[in-house]
């Protein structure tokens, strides 16, 4: 089929565009860096160099593309996280989903297309309640800055995604990307963080992280292409898990020392709230709507083998 990915540059589309193209599906790529134009015609995909800000730019892209899936993989996430300037941090990465997602969904409509599937993510549920959800929890609404910014931003896409009449919206709500190319990679930043051992167990560790390796981000993605009703769906991997049990795991996995223990006092005063939030709320998701409505699975069901298995 014709394929319109956006953000083709970025962490999963930089291993899901050959993916398309090795599958038969003729592709343009969306790139808002010119100089990267090439590598994406190298991949076997005709590049379209475009700002997602610029509405008028990314419908005339779309249309001309004809595409009849869109596919929204679009990020501006700093390489580097300073727990005290998240608001200023995530500003762009805020901007892309609230004005970047309608943008590229409008284009879709104009352009004829029958599908949309877009990236958001499964760690926005509100703190109450069962520590695993499902997609009918509640997001979380009235988070303590600056993620209730990014909450809102994620509320957007998905209206944005699923929303638009006369196109099949499907939101993919993916965990924390671990793998080749992620802040989890062993070259990434949390890696490195982990191994300075600045990246403490807050408190009893109770907040729940859903973890998915990336190159399950890339199969779910072709899955959702031409599967599953429109509608959101939690893509992560079998195993939720608090703080206390991966982290250790994770920090042996990359021969780092074991993670330090700080309560949670300290570390809201430290790092701010948020980062205290995720540490000791955070809720984790289930897959199980994914695995029945999609048909997908997880090649790396745990993050324990995964994590063994990315640094071993």
């Amino acid at each position: 089929m014709r394929v319109f990915l956006a953000g083709a540059t970025g962490v999963v589309g930089r291993r899901l565009l050959p993916r398309l193209v090795a599958d038969g599906h003729e592709v343009t790529a969306m790139t808002r860096t010119p100089a990267k134009a090439d590598g994406i015609r190298a991949a076997g995909a005709e590049p379209a160099v475009t700002d997602a800000l610029d509405a008028d730019a990314v419908r005339d892209a779309v249309v001309a593309a004809r595409p009849e899936v869109v596919v929204n993989h679009l990020t501006d996430l700093p390489q580097e996280i300073d727990p005290r300037k998240l608001e200023r941090m995530y500003a762009a990465n805020d901007r892309i989903r609230t004005v970047g997602a309608p943008n590229l969904a409008a284009a879709a409509r104009a352009a004829g297309a029958r599908r949309i599937v877009a990236q958001s993510i499964a760690f926005v549920y509100a703190p109450r309640g069962a520590p695993i959800k499902d997609e009918s929890a509640p997001l979380y609404e009235g988070a303590p800055a600056p993620f209730d910014r990014s909450v809102e931003a994620v509320i957007a896409l998905e209206r944005a995604t699923t929303a638009s009449e006369g196109i099949e919206g499907v939101a993919l709500r993916f965990g924390w990307w671990y793998g080749p190319g992620t802040s989890y990679a062993a070259d990434g930043f949390t890696a490195e963080q982990v191994r300075k051992r600045r990246f403490p167990i807050i408190g009893g560790g109770a907040g729940v992280f859903s973890f998915v390796h990336i190159d399950d981000v890339v199969e779910a993605t072709i899955t959702a292409l031409d599967r599953g009703a429109p509608g959101v769906y939690n893509v992560v991997d079998d195993e939720p898990a608090p703080m206390r049990e991966w982290l250790p795991p994770y920090a042996e996995a990359l021969g780092a020392p074991r993670p330090r223990r700080v309560p949670r006092w300290l570390a809201r005063l430290v790092a701010g709230r948020f980062v205290a939030f995720m540490a000791t709320e955070l809720r984790g998701a289930s897959n199980a709507v994914a695995r029945r409505e999609l048909g997908w699975s997880p090649r790396f069901p745990s993050w324990r083998q995964g994590f063994r298995e990315a640094f071993g």
